[in-house]
């Protein structure tokens, strides 16, 4: 990593032998903390949930509200109205964050490189990579960093010393951040999402677009109402993307073809990025994505040809609509990372007749409008997690006759084991109930932490037990 002991002042603060309080043990707050004690900060981290071993001094709530702390950075997830917070703004203590002081380092230590951005209720991670492979085919060193995995900060004081970084923001990430730059940013769409945690679907579309404040170009989803809406004050380069035929300026579809209308010589012509099929899978949100990154990557010059070579070797990566198995008609397809009711109904309206695994924490978020437009097309539902009663509400009023199975763990069931049988069970019912044609689709509309570690454990989980359930069993008949 690139030696920071010789920076001196981030956000304003002297950093050496300054106490500097990190709220937040996982992983931003553990690279904040590294970065930060490396120059010579003195490191406490406080975490409300239980968190391993960490190498820096733990700090106690009597500490929080005793010890004059020069700053305290935040980590994304704390919430602006949590009492924490409240009190430490009331004392008038300097608040950081990893994105901000990621780009105060970049501004001293690698000046040259620049930064895209990426957010949107839905499609981040899958742009973010696309972006990144679109970049290294142009010979150009990139990263993408973020919310897809990385820390912002680590891949600053990489050795790499990349040109660009691709960083993908979630709205808690905008929220705190303040100050970073980027050469351009995309917002892919804006559903209801983490109301929980912004108290509002206004607040959350204001962090959303927040981006636009800090962005040179904007690449939009021209499709997406919220988004056109929410754009409209912007008085910064606007380019749309959509799946229909694109107007002068805009990127889309022309019949198989996704073209570039917006960055051409002449917009009443139109360049051809890919065809249709090229893009994998070949689904509307997949294609959306694609003019997302495309856009992206044309704002800075990157030629068509090689935009068309990254597409069409890219594809997306796991617990995104991924096929497990495809037996006896029936294909287990794993879309765990359908966290939101959004998500959801992208993977639903691709298939015609499903058996839905749907449930988990709802994060605040509705369920009407999605029952309301994939109802239609469910054989039945296994209903799993906290917030199920919130879809088998919706399912019981709207779709009574839809079949619907609640499947629970057993009393001691521990999320961290490695005991299968919950999994088991659901494969089991969902076995029973799919008939040839149809899709058992695990997209379910939720967050995972309230019976899985994550939402990767949870497609894991389902492609292990329908691997060993039906592969195996179908294998011996």
């Amino acid at each position: 990593m690139s030696n920071t002991s010789t920076l001196t002042t981030l956000g304003g603060l002297t950093i050496a032998r300054a106490r500097v309080l990190v709220l937040g043990g996982g992983v931003t707050g553990r690279s904040v903390a590294q970065v930060l004690s490396n120059m010579g900060a003195e490191i406490s981290v406080f975490d409300e949930n239980e968190i391993s071993e960490i190498d820096f001094q733990r700090a106690t709530l009597s500490d929080l509200s005793n010890i004059n702390w020069a700053a305290v950075v935040v980590s994304p997830g704390w919430r602006p109205s949590h009492p924490i917070i409240a009190d430490l703004r009331n004392r008038e203590i300097p608040l950081l964050n990893e994105i901000d002081l990621a780009w105060e380092i970049k501004q001293q230590i690698a000046p040259e490189q620049k930064w895209l951005a990426v957010t949107g209720t839905n499609g981040k991670t899958s742009t973010v990579e696309l972006t990144e492979s679109i970049l290294k085919a142009a010979g150009i060193s990139a990263f993408a960093c973020g919310n897809v995995g990385t820390p912002v900060i680590d891949a600053v004081i990489s050795e790499q010393k990349y040109e660009y970084l691709v960083l993908e923001l979630s709205s808690f990430q905008l929220h705190w951040a303040e100050s970073a730059e980027f050469v351009a940013g995309s917002i892919l769409n804006i559903a209801v999402d983490h109301i929980d945690w912004h108290g509002s679907f206004a607040e959350y579309a204001k962090a959303k677009l927040d981006l636009l404040e800090r962005s040179v170009t904007a690449i939009l989803n021209g499709d997406d109402a919220n988004v056109v809406e929410g754009c409209a004050h912007w008085q910064g380069r606007k380019v749309f993307y959509t799946l229909q035929t694109p107007k002068p300026g805009e990127i889309g579809l022309v019949e198989d073809l996704l073209v570039d209308r917006a960055f051409v010589e002449d917009p009443m012509e139109a360049a051809m990025f890919c065809e249709l099929s090229e893009v994998q899978p070949t689904a509307p949100h997949a294609v959306s994505n694609a003019l997302a990154a495309a856009g992206l990557t044309r704002s800075i010059g990157i030629d068509h040809a090689v935009i068309r070579d990254a597409i069409k070797k890219f594809r997306p990566g796991r617990h995104r609509i991924e096929t497990v198995l495809e037996q006896n008609g029936i294909r287990w397809i794993d879309d765990s990372k359908a966290t939101n009711p959004h998500a959801a109904q992208a993977s639903l309206m691709s298939e015609l007749s499903v058996v839905w695994v749907a449930g988990g924490l709802a994060k605040g978020a509705e369920m009407g409008d999605l029952i309301a437009q994939v109802g239609s097309r469910l054989r039945a539902v296994i209903l799993i997690g906290a917030d199920r009663e919130l879809i088998a509400h919706e399912m019981q009023s709207r779709f009574p006759t839809v079949t619907l199975v609640r499947v629970d763990p057993d009393p001691g069931y521990d999320r961290s084991s490695a005991d299968n049988t919950f999994m088991n069970q659901v494969v089991e019912q969902a076995k029973l109930l799919a008939e040839h044609g149809d899709a058992v689709l695990l997209a379910p509309a939720c967050a995972s932490m309230d019976q899985f570690i994550s939402y990767g454990d949870r497609g894991d989980r389902f492609a292990k037990s329908v691997r060993e359930i039906v592969g195996k069993n179908d294998n011996a008949s």
